[in-house]
């Protein structure tokens, strides 16, 4: 009873979830998913489930002795008289329960894996041969051979576990007392036949998983390449055979167990010709790997280099970069300014975690806002593309003051986020402050063509609560001076609550029975909002595609929020390819193939197709066609904001440092070895991989300024530039990928090298200790190496941030290209100094705000040290407030005091 209590409620629970969830997916238009996926799911587990069950009791059922209770002496003595124990009838009970509970875990399990048979299933017919050792189709490899590993794998626990109750009856049987004098020597004997056939049908299932060991082999990563090597080929892959078939020949040794006499030899006879071609295959192998290959490693090898490079560069689709010289040119005349303006007017000078805090600083407005992100984007303004840093301003309920944390705020009020900012990458007010272009609340735009009509958050990056809209209960929208601005939900997205059946049921489900079935505020048209957060979203509706860690918001030209998230199909069963880490998983295969659009105001989620030749996202699509849309149906005013991932490109860098070495002894002899440029974060001063760069440029031999991606190389081991990668994402140019080569003959300073250039200037470094000083600290933004006609143009922005008040402001910039460094308080200035040959200055001329009273020789030394004393208290004062700008200015005025006070005792 209380086995069939606990069943119930776990039962009435997946069914109340099932309910909710197929509630869930019809309310955004993917009800078939849900049934499709249901349907997988369902008949996985019942079939799963239920062959096991049948196994592992039938199985126990056929080998149990009749009178098993008495062949074991089930008699206890009680009080001097014999006392039967119903040994049987427990027994059965026992058997009976744990065959259902292991075949519920079987059952579950296999549903954990519902991806893998799906695709099995619906596998289209591929006649290519890539594999280059066994001839097998690509869907092989991606469909096949998983399913078949799940199932040897299945195979393999049912026959074990029907081993094991065949072992434990004979074991049983064999210690029994006098068991033949007893009446039970046939019974002994069924046992061990039975035994014998459990231990054939063990014997064939590891020759079958040995068959199938044979293609793993294509994915073992090996020292210096991956893949099926010479002592494999020749050795190996024949000794797997030869020991499958002697798998097989113990099978049969084991049947003829069971038609003859049993006898324990037959079982150790039948594991004999397995073991003795096991040792004898690792023996050959030892031999040929140790003096065969090695003192000839390089020629042996050769081939399956090859293969390797060849399979590799195709399964990270690395035989789709184009690569080009770059002359790397180390003068200023090589950036050719005059025809890269735009690309110059676009340098990122806004360092995103800068920008954060300060955005957290003057535009939060109330502590339960939150930035959770800074986005980079283009944006036509005016007929010419700008880039620019958004960021969302999102609810988050968790800092709502105490006394406010109850049920209808959480749930009724405090719903959504609000808004905007939009800031050009490297713009700054004269305090150092960003220009916003999109900013405050209500929403306030500064450029006509740019304007956001539905600025309401309702799903993003932090909503990861539920929340109930269109109730009778206004929603908080923003602060607005002594009172609030309110408004209702006007969307579409969302399950109805409707009457007060389907509301409890919800509300059990939610764990909201105690409040949604009584509340007033509630009514039938109501609707749910759960799985607010993107990433929580797309994954229940497609949890078969990995996801791309960071989202980025698009203002669209109808007024709307959309947040555009890439999503990619991976394996790690591609034949020959090298695998590598992707999180928490490793991968030796992937594509981005779909790109996401979520509307923030009503949640509604469209999968667009950008790989159609990818062929597990063409199978996913012949399961869910309901599911995704194709690539020419995504609005153009988003298909503009469409990007190279970040995620893919970083993979790809990684990847490509090693294998763009395609010639073999290259390749073997490690000779051309890159890895991805290192950088000094930026927060915590240690060394790290350079981030993906976005820029707007003209690529080299092109004549359009173009969306793209940037990554720089260094040779391994080093710190000098050997090359970059960039991703195109515009128009018809989009998931192109070009590399460029920089002269081996040049040495191109790298991203570590400029930062010590810069901390070994004089002046800068005097600055910089200067800054470090009285309540302040300096804050550097990231390095940004960026191709520029012939040359590289290195910029770095640094900013002074008080103690007090974590909200930096720009107070240098950075130029530099291989034989010239220069700076100024502003990006023009720094330009100036770069381009123009002017002297770099660490302030403008206008920042002593009165230059007389240092240049009047007759003023006397009293007035000067009175002068510098208030300067140096208005400084102080001024840090400590938070006023950076105007601080600067006054250290600026004390310092000339002091100068001019050190001439005058001289």
């Amino acid at each position: 009873m209380l086995a069939l209590l606990v069943a119930f409620v776990f039962g009435a629970s997946t069914l109340l979830s099932y309910y909710v969830d197929a509630l869930w997916f019809d309310s955004l238009g993917y009800g078939s998913v849900f049934w499709t996926r249901f349907n997988l799911q369902a008949g996985i587990f019942a079939a799963s489930a239920l062959v096991t069950f049948a196994a592992i009791y039938g199985v126990f059922l056929a080998l149990k002795p009749p009178r098993f209770g008495e062949l074991i002496g089930g008699r206890i003595m009680i009080n001097r008289q014999w006392v039967e124990v119903p040994v049987e009838p427990v027994l059965k009970l026992i058997a009976l329960g744990l065959a259902i509970v292991i075949a519920l875990l079987v059952g579950n399990s296999m549903v954990s894996s519902w991806t893998t048979l799906s695709l099995f299933w619906h596998a289209p017919h591929d006649s290519a041969s890539p594999d280059p050792i066994f001839g097998n189709p690509l869907s092989f490899y991606l469909f096949t051979l998983p399913a078949w590993q799940l199932l040897s794998g299945w195979l393999l626990s049912l026959t074990l576990i029907a081993c094991v109750i065949a072992g434990l009856f004979t074991l049983a049987t064999t210690r029994a007392q006098s068991v033949v004098e007893r009446g039970f020597g046939e019974a002994k004997i069924r046992l061990w036949r039975g035994l014998s056939a459990c231990v054939a049908l063990l014997l064939l299932v590891l020759a079958l998983r040995e068959y199938l060991g044979r293609f793993e082999l294509l994915f073992q990563d090996q020292t210096i390449f991956a893949g099926i090597t010479f002592t494999d080929a020749h050795v190996i892959l024949t000794g797997k055979l030869v020991i499958c078939i002697a798998l097989i020949v113990g099978a049969g040794i084991a049947v003829a167990a069971v038609v003859a006499t049993p006898r324990p030899r037959w079982m150790l006879a039948s594991i004999i010709p397995a073991i003795v071609c096991f040792v004898l295959v690792g023996l050959v192998g030892w031999y040929v790997n140790n003096f065969v290959v090695k003192p000839n490693q390089l020629v042996r090898e050769r081939p399956y280099i090859e293969h390797n490079i060849q399979m590799t560069r195709s399964a990270y689709a690395l035989d789709r970069i184009e690569p080009h010289p770059f002359p790397a040119d180390t003068s200023v005349d090589a950036l050719d300014a005059a025809n890269n303006q735009t690309t110059l007017e676009n340098i990122r000078l806004w360092d995103s975690r800068a920008l954060q805090d300060t955005l957290r600083q003057i535009q939060e407005i109330r502590t339960y806002y939150d930035f959770p992100d800074i986005d980079i984007d283009r944006y036509s303004v005016n007929g010419s593309v700008h880039q620019m840093l958004l960021a969302t301003r999102e609810l988050n309920v968790d800092r709502l003051p105490e006394s406010s944390r109850n049920w209808i705020n959480e749930k009724l009020i405090y719903t959504h986020g609000y808004g905007v900012t939009m800031n050009p990458v490297n713009g700054f007010t004269a305090e150092g402050l960003p220009t916003l272009v999109l900013s405050n609340m209500p929403i306030q735009s500064t450029i006509p063509s740019l304007q956001v009509s539905r600025p309401e958050i309702y799903f993003g990056e932090l909503t990861n609560t539920d929340v109930y809209v269109k109730t009778r209960q206004k929603e908080f929208n923003y602060p607005q001076g002594d009172s609030n601005n309110l408004n209702s939900y006007e969307g579409t997205g969302g399950i109805l609550l409707g009457g007060f059946l389907r509301r409890t049921l919800i509300a059990l489900d939610r764990g909201d029975i105690a409040k949604l079935p009584f509340s007033d505020d509630v009514t039938p048209e109501s609707r749910l909002l759960m799985r607010r957060t993107l990433r929580e979203r797309v994954q229940e509706l497609a949890p078969f595609l990995t996801l791309d860690p960071d989202p980025y918001v698009v203002v669209g030209e109808d007024g709307h929020i959309y947040w555009l998230m890439d999503a990619y199909t991976t394996s790690d069963s591609y034949p020959y390819a090298r695998r590598y880490a992707l999180g928490e998983q490793r991968i030796n295969y992937i594509r981005n193939s779909v790109k996401i659009v979520i509307d923030a105001y009503t949640g509604a989620t469209t999968f667009y197709v950008f790989d159609p030749q990818d062929p597990l996202i063409a199978t996913y699509r012949t399961i869910f066609p309901g599911l995704f849309v194709d690539a020419a149906a995504m609005p153009e005013m988003l298909r503009v904001h469409v990007r190279y991932p970040e995620l893919l490109l970083a993979v790809q860098a990684v990847v490509y440092g090693l294998y763009h070495m395609t010639n073999p002894d290259v390749f073997y002899n490690r000779e051309d070895l890159w890895t991805v440029a290192t950088e000094i974060a930026t927060t915590e001063q240690r060394q790290q991989l350079v981030e993906p760069n976005f820029v707007l440029m003209t690529l080299p031999g092109e004549r359009s300024t173009e969306f793209v991606e940037i990554l720089p190389f260094t040779p391994a081991n080093r710190n000098n530039l050997i090359g970059w990668i960039a991703g195109r994402s515009d128009r018809e140019h989009y998931g192109q990928a070009v590399v460029y080569d920089f002269p081996k003959t040049k040495l191109i300073d790298g991203p570590l090298q400029i930062e010590a250039r810069i901390d070994q200037n004089a002046q800068l470094s005097a600055q910089l200790t200067l800054w470090n000083q009285q309540g302040s600290h300096v804050r550097r933004g990231s390095l940004i190496v960026i191709p520029i006609g012939r040359a590289l143009l290195y910029a770095e922005p640094i900013y002074l941030q008080a103690d007090r008040s974590p909200m930096p402001e720009l107070r240098l910039v950075v130029l530099a290209v291989q034989d010239r460094l220069a700076y100024g308080p502003t990006f023009e200035a720094a330009m100036a100094a770069l381009f123009g040959g002017t002297e770099s200055a660490l302030t403008t001329q206008s920042s002593t705000s009165r230059p007389s009273s240092v240049s009047n020789t007759t003023e006397d030394l009293d007035t000067l040290i009175n002068d510098a004393a208030r300067d140096l208290s208005d400084y102080q004062q001024l840090t400590a407030n938070g006023k950076l700008g105007e601080a600067g200015q006054k250290l600026e005025e004390l310092k000339r005091r002091l100068e001019e006070l050190q001439r005058r005792r001289h």
